[in-house]
C-alpha cells in the first residue's frame, strides 16, 4: 500500500491507497489531523499506527510513503516516521522536479507541493484546461492550460484566516457560524459578518475564476478542493466539480508514474 500525506499549514491529510498502478488508485482509507510543527517522527507514527489499527491494516503493508508538504519544519519528522516505522524512504513531491504537469511559472521551485499535487490530480481525473481552487489556510487559484501546463496562481487569504484576523482586531465583533445569510444586508452583527465573509468570498471566487479563464483564452473546468470548499462551493454555479481528495489523488498518480519510469 501507498501512504499519501498532504501536510498543510492547518491540517495533515492521510490517504491509504492500494498500489494498483495507472492513473487512478483505490483510496482505502483517509483521515486528517491538526498540523503541529513541533511533532516528532514518533508522534506522527503513533497517529498513523492508531488509524491503521482502527481499520485493521498492518504496518508492514505500507510499502511506500509519498508526501506533499508546505511545512518545512516537519520534513525531518516525516522522514523519521517513514524510515523508522515503515522501513521506506519518503518521496517528497516537488513542482520543480516532477514532469507530469510542466510548470511555466518564473520560478518552479517556489510553487507549493499542494498546488502541483492538486494540479496533477485534476489533470489526471478530469483533463485540462482547468482552474483548481483550493480552500485552506489560503485560497489559491491554479491555472492549467489545455496543453496540461501549469501557467500560474492567484493567492488570497483563506476564509478562517480572514475571519480570525477580523475578530481579533475588532473587539465588538463575535465568532459566528460561517453559513450563507438570507440577504446581503445584514440586520445584526452575525448576519452582517456572514454576508461580508460568505458572500464576499463567493464574489471573490467568481471574479477571479472569470478573470483567469479570460486570460487563459480557453473554457476550463473549474474544480474546488480543500477542507473549506463546502463553505463556498454549494452557493455558486462557478464550480463544475468539488473534489476534496484531489491532492491525495495527485500524490498517488505522481508516485505511480515515478515508480513506472524507474522500472523502464
Amino acid at each position: 500500500m501507498l501512504l499519501a500525506v498532504e501536510v498543510g499549514n492547518t491540517n495533515i491529510k492521510f490517504g491509504l491507497f492500494e498500489l494498483e498502478g495507472g492513473a487512478a488508485g483505490t483510496l482505502v482509507h483517509s483521515w486528517r489531523s491538526v498540523t503541529n510543527r513541533r511533532q516528532t517522527g514518533d508522534d506522527l507514527a503513533a497517529q498513523v499506527a492508531s488509524m491503521l489499527g482502527l481499520h485493521s491494516v498492518s504496518r508492514s503493508s505500507i510499502k511506500r510513503v509519498a508526501v506533499a508538504s508546505v511545512v518545512p519544519p516537519l520534513y525531518r519528522a516525516l522522514s523519521e516516521m517513514a524510515q523508522r516505522y515503515f522501513g521506506v524512504r519518503p518521496e517528497f513531491l516537488s513542482a520543480a522536479r516532477q514532469t507530469i504537469v510542466p510548470v511555466k511559472t518564473r520560478h518552479a521551485a517556489e510553487l507549493g507541493a499542494d498546488l502541483i499535487g492538486g494540479a496533477i490530480g485534476a489533470v489526471s481525473k478530469y483533463g485540462p484546461p482547468l482552474i483548481v481552487v483550493q480552500f485552506g489556510t489560503a485560497t489559491t487559484f491554479a491555472a492549467v492550460s489545455g496543453r496540461g501546463e501549469y501557467l500560474g496562481t492567484a493567492i488570497a487569504p483563506g476564509i478562517e484566516v480572514s475571519v480570525d484576523a477580523l475578530i481579533g482586531r475588532a473587539a465588538k465583533l463575535m465568532d459566528v457560524p460561517l453559513v450563507k445569510p438570507p440577504t446581503a444586508i445584514g440586520t445584526d452583527t452575525p448576519t452582517a459578518l456572514q454576508s461580508g465573509v460568505i458572500l464576499g468570498f463567493i464574489g471573490q471566487v467568481e471574479y477571479l475564476v472569470a478573470r483567469i479563464a479570460a486570460e487563459m483564452g480557453e473554457k476550463p473546468k473549474v474544480v474546488a478542493t480543500g477542507g473549506l470548499a463546502d463553505l463556498i462551493a454549494p452557493h455558486t454555479d462557478v464550480f463544475d466539480i468539488v473534489d476534496e481528495r484531489l491532492v491525495l489523488d495527485g500524490l498517488y498518480v505522481w508516485a505511480a508514474k515515478t515508480r513506472a519510469r524507474a522500472r523502464v
